[in-house]
């Protein structure tokens, strides 16, 4: 049973107060998962788990199966949409918000470790738009990925946009960060991995390329991309484009690139 709310200011409800500028601060662990894509990966997740869920009056019916696979005990809370707009700060048009709890991560080697002989793991090197982590995730989903791992500087897939850009991918794909000053290529080589790296100065092409074995690919951020003493330490791959034209959006980079590498032998994830 929902447990109505009409008071915005509701002790119950603070932690959905202000979404925006929490997004901005963090949340100790906890996070915010926006619309009913995100919420059923969220009850899906083998890596976090919901701590509670504000819907609009609107949506209610419309959700209700979902609600009904929230654990017994999770506080289910309900809201006329004036009211979850003063909640959150701004008008929230998919009316469906939980707050997720992440559990706790392992570390690079404790992942990297226990992935299969042949596996395929993304690696992101300085991410810091939203947006393009979100993308990174949803395409690390769909195409099978075993793994993340994300530089100190790389951005918290966690924070909500990313999050709803990803499609519940984040709460999918096990990764790790690793601690400021972390080498990723020797943490990945130390694992076993091949360890590829997209440039469009690339001394490989991408047809080249076949993914068998422990693999990893590396995706700098867009614009300045990958430093040149990353590009230095590992196999160097570019992606066949027309005259004149030589840049992608770090997103679908990722997407041509798996989707090449889970065709071309990597054994694991099927595409289907």
């Amino acid at each position: 049973m929902a447990e109505p709310i009409t008071d915005a200011e509701d002790p119950r409800i603070a932690d959905y107060r202000n979404v925006r500028e929490k997004d901005l601060v963090g949340r100790r662990g906890r996070f915010i998962a926006e619309g009913s894509v995100v919420l059923r990966s969220l009850l899906d997740s083998p890596l976090a788990r919901p701590v509670s869920v504000l819907v609009s009056e609107a949506r209610l019916a419309g959700v209700s199966d979902l609600l009904g696979r929230v654990p017994p005990g999770t506080p289910v809370y309900v809201a006329a949409q004036p009211v979850m707009d003063r909640i959150v700060g701004f008008p929230i048009h998919r009316g469906v918000l939980a707050l997720g709890e992440a559990g706790l991560r392992p570390d690079a080697d404790a992942l990297l470790g226990r992935l299969e002989r042949a596996a395929l793991v993304v690696a992101l090197c300085g991410i810091s738009n939203h947006d393009n982590m979100g993308g990174l995730f949803r395409n690390a989903a769909a195409f099978g990925a075993d793994a993340v791992l994300l530089d100190s500087a790389c951005c918290d897939p966690f924070y909500r946009k990313a999050l709803r850009v990803s499609v519940g991918g984040v709460l999918r794909v096990p990764h790790a960060r690793l601690a400021p000053g972390e080498d990723p290529v020797a943490r990945l080589e130390g694992q076993g991995f091949r360890v590829l790296a997209l440039s469009p100065s690339g001394g490989l092409t991408l047809p080249d390329v076949r993914g068998e074995g422990r693999i990893s690919i590396l995706f700098g951020a867009e614009g300045p991309g990958l430093a040149p003493e990353v590009l230095a330490l590992c196999e160097t791959v570019r992606i066949p484009m027309a005259a004149g034209f030589d840049s992608l959006n770090v997103a679908t980079t990722s997407g041509i690139v798996l989707h090449h590498l889970r065709n071309s032998g990597v054994e694991g994830t099927r595409l289907e």
